[in-house]
């Protein structure tokens, strides 16, 4: 029979989300409380699968999302996730056609780009995603650091006192914005996210452990930093004590919190070993150690990807540091970007005109992505074969026009 493919119907909802958790090997029998749990975070006319004699063999999700660029201003991203295919319809085509029609209709409604966390590295570039952002885990024997086991706190008039759930239910949104004002690749989070992430709304298939929370004050008793964690409880055979801390969430708005906060947990009884959760990979955790060598890469990958839907307004909504202009050739296999710009920067802001005149630089859409929260390097670019120079120089210049000093850096799973 025909496979169609089109937007969930209430009445689906249950069998979609069996899917679902086929695609993601998870037991595919979803209880109603979990039914329950999930609705309430899905939208269903953003919520598609497609559909063989009625059973759902696959799916695909978006919801609204703001994305921090550089410069600190925000564009509108639709965010992708649950995408799945059933192992019983691989290899028909079926991701192509949804990514496709949501594509094309992402930027119908006006999203400048479009966002997601890839989960297999070779698929997404064939319909225009680059990787905007990486991540580093880092594991941390704690006796090797070097530092003061016995911290007594910060020593500049700050404090760090444990809180509730509740009470990061309501700090945690505000200082999220404040780091997503500075930070490009963060992305927006809703009241559910903070729910969700606090246990305050159970999702029977997201489990979350009972975690502690530690905030920064500064000395004036602002809140500038947020710390959530978990620990084991695993003892040695000479009675040892050799617990792991895992960090969930690190949320520091200047140097001095991010100091204290690390610091706090590094210096916990009985804790030997830490696990530093998904950071940014200049983050500043192996430095601030006496002994670096302690921390030990523990993951080191891309994260988020983008794909740029409207160039113009893209490229307009970020910042530059300096002055030029460049002629892009921008190739697009599903037509939604191609074409050829002309980008005009300088401190004071970005023009960018669709144009007839001769290419500097050629690329495809999903490089594009790659440069465009100042991650991915243009002269690499040249040298991988993926950007070609048409004009001497003009590689040097995109390298000055899109990189950044600080790495962009998307802390959240979606």
């Amino acid at each position: 029979m025909t496979i169609e493919s089109r937007a969930v119907m209430e009445s689906e909802f249950p069998d979609w989300l069996r899917a679902v958790a086929t695609g993601f090997l998870q037991p595919p029998t979803p209880s109603a409380e979990e039914i329950a749990a999930r609705r309430t975070g899905v939208d269903l006319a953003r919520t598609l699968g497609a559909f063989d004699d009625g059973r759902c063999v696959a799916t695909y999700r978006t919801f609204a999302q703001r994305l921090t660029v550089v410069g600190g201003a925000t564009v509108p991203s639709n965010a992708i996730t649950n995408v799945t295919v059933s192992p019983t319809h691989r290899r028909r085509g079926l991701l192509s056609r949804l990514m496709t029609a949501d594509l094309a209709v992402a930027k119908e409604r006006g999203d400048a780009v479009a966002s997601l966390i890839s989960a297999e590295y070779p698929i997404y570039g064939r319909y225009g995603f680059g990787p905007a952002t990486w991540m580093t885990e880092w594991e941390i024997d704690l006796p090797r650091t070097g530092l003061d086991r016995r911290w007594a706190g910060p020593t500049d008039g700050g404090r760090i006192d444990l809180v509730d759930p509740a009470d990061v239910r309501v700090l945690g949104p505000q200082l999220h914005e404040r780091l997503a004002a500075d930070r490009p690749g963060t992305v927006s989070r809703t009241e559910r996210w903070w729910q969700v992430s606090t246990g305050a709304l159970k999702v029977p298939s997201q489990p979350l452990k009972e975690q502690f929370y530690a905030v920064h004050r500064t000395a004036e008793g602002q809140v500038d930093g947020l710390l959530a964690y978990q620990c084991d409880d695993h003892w040695g055979r000479a009675k040892q004590p050799q617990n792991t801390a895992q960090v969930s969430e690190m949320i520091a708005l200047n140097p001095a919190a991010e100091r204290a906060l690390w610091n706090y947990v590094c210096s916990i009884d009985w804790v030997t070993t830490l696990r530093s959760g998904h950071r940014a990979p200049d983050d500043l955790l192996p430095r601030l150690l006496p002994d670096p060598r302690a921390a030990k890469v523990h993951t080191h990958a891309d994260f988020l990807w983008l794909r740029v839907l409207d160039v113009v307004r893209a490229l307009e909504a970020r910042t530059y540091d300096v002055s030029a202009t460049l002629v892009l050739e921008i190739h697009d296999g599903l037509g939604l970007a191609s074409g050829r710009y002309r980008l005009e920067v300088s401190e004071q802001g970005a023009h960018c005109t669709r144009t007839t005149d001769s290419a500097d630089l050629t690329l495809d859409v999903r490089e594009l992505g790659a440069l465009y929260l100042g991650d991915e390097s243009a002269l690499r670019l040249v040298e991988l074969g993926t950007l070609e120079e048409h004009r001497e120089g003009a590689a040097r210049v995109a390298e000055r026009v899109f990189r950044t000093p600080k790495r962009p850096w998307c802390p959240d799973v979606f």
